[in-house]
């Protein structure tokens, strides 16, 4: 994973202003916001490369309310336009979103229904060939 996650920092877009990356305390509170528990690989995303911009896909981030990629806007959209309640989001994507379930595993929700040929085992895998080829 830490090779993964230096491939990911050298494919990142530099950019003039950088969403922070949170700590243990904003991943509780976005905990809170969400009245589900994050899973912890997905905790380490978050706090180690949920700040890159690669590619054209853009996963969720915590630190800035503002922005469109806030975890806790984005998921209670998809939870709106059906998603199911256990589910949180990963990525916004058209009509639906990549999204992780209580277990860590990452899945394409898509017009209702979760895609069966579109899963990964982990947060890392999705990463890696997914985000990273977007």
């Amino acid at each position: 994973m830490e090779e993964l996650i230096e491939v990911l920092q050298s494919a990142a877009i530099p950019q003039a202003f950088q969403i922070d990356l949170p700590d243990e305390d904003d991943l509780v509170e976005i905990e809170e916001e969400i009245l589900l528990p994050i899973p912890s690989d997905f905790k380490q995303f978050l706090t180690s490369v949920s700040n890159l911009v690669i590619g054209s896909l853009e996963p969720v981030t915590v630190t800035d309310p503002q922005a469109h990629t806030h975890l806790p806007e984005v998921t209670a959209q998809a939870w709106a336009d059906g998603m199911p309640r256990d589910l949180i989001a990963v990525c916004s994507i058209g009509t639906g979103c990549y999204c992780i379930n209580p277990e860590g595993e990452v899945m394409l929700w898509q017009s209702g229904e979760i895609i069966d040929d579109e899963q990964w085992e982990d947060i890392w895998q999705w990463a890696k060939d997914i985000w990273l080829t977007s």
